[in-house]
């Protein structure tokens, strides 16, 4: 993050200000608020409620200002970078990306029907598979559904 940040510090050598608010990570436990000089809690904070609202993750938004900070007081400010943030979000593209497991599950073929009943209705990605004597496959789902996944799968019998 220093290092994009240091690259809007001297892209905009002139500006007075450049505050930013990121958040990372999946658990969105890794964050941090810079409000670069201005008075307390005025610019990165507003810019990082905005990635909250959003619950967005994985991101960085920077606002560079020039000027208006003694005219707009600091009322004005905490609107002018909560709307820049938000004016940035709402031009952005967002990715969503779904964090995933992968299972393995060994079963012999005459259960074949119901793991894919199970595969079918759960829907998770099928990664790979071999079906034999004894069938194999690697499923990744959901973090959160890994669980129900491998207790439906365990309580298939023959």
């Amino acid at each position: 993050m220093k290092n994009i940040v240091d690259g809007y510090r001297k892209r905009f050598f002139d500006a007075r200000h450049v505050c930013y608010a990121y958040m990372l990570g999946a658990e969105r436990k890794v964050f941090r608020a810079v409000d670069d000089g201005e008075p307390s809690s005025t610019a990165g904070k507003p810019i990082l409620g905005q990635i909250n609202a959003n619950e967005l993750t994985d991101i960085l938004i920077v606002v560079v200002r020039y000027y208006g900070g003694g005219n707009l007081g600091t009322g004005g400010l905490i609107v002018a970078y909560r709307t820049a943030a938000q004016q940035a979000v709402a031009n952005a593209e967002i990715v969503t990306k779904m964090v995933e497991e992968t299972i393995t599950f060994d079963f012999p073929y005459v259960m074949m029907n119901g793991v894919m009943r199970v595969v079918k209705e759960m829907n998770p990605r099928i990664v790979s598979q071999r079906f034999d004597n004894t069938c194999s496959i690697t499923l990744a789902i959901r973090k959160s559904e890994v669980e129900q996944l491998k207790n439906r799968l365990a309580q298939l019998s023959f």
